[in-house]
């Protein structure tokens, strides 16, 4: 049972990764490059969409890592596990405390109503997303460490 857990973990962990990934990397790229005033649609879009589910992703993602560390405490890779779980919690602070306020304010957003600001409060996200990309990379790394 701890093997099934521990591999729909990662996968779950996985995804997310991925997902965030493509945003950082692929998605913001596309929005940015796009003319007129789309780019700013489709993150806000973006911003409405991901915000919904990306906060239940996170969680589900922490809380599963913390089992699989309590299950696994006297297995193998423990340590690996319970750090990973500490770099989860790490992204979920840095979501609440610094992404979600910005995302909250700019997923309302439209040309007739968007702040001067509002390229420089994305600038702003987009560098804080950076850092939980590279955050959430190094736990799922040490989750798939732990799986061997």
């Amino acid at each position: 049972m701890l093997n099934a857990l521990e591999v729909f973990t990662t996968v779950v962990v996985g995804v997310m990764v991925g997902v965030e990934f493509s945003v950082a990397f692929v998605m913001n790229r596309i929005f940015d490059a796009l003319p007129d005033d789309s780019g700013q649609l489709g993150r806000a879009h973006g911003g409405r969409m991901l915000g919904a589910v990306m906060p239940v992703w996170y969680i589900t993602s922490l809380a599963l890592v913390a089992i699989w560390a309590v299950a696994g405490w006297q297995h193998h890779g423990a340590g690996l596990v319970l750090t990973a779980g500490a770099l989860l919690l790490l992204s979920v602070l840095m979501s609440i405390l610094l992404l979600v306020p910005i995302n909250n304010r700019s997923k309302t957003w439209a040309p007739d109503n968007r702040p001067a600001d509002w390229k420089q409060q994305m600038n702003r996200w987009d560098r804080f997303h950076y850092i939980r990309v590279a955050v959430i990379i190094a736990a799922f790394a040490l989750l798939v460490a732990a799986l061997s």
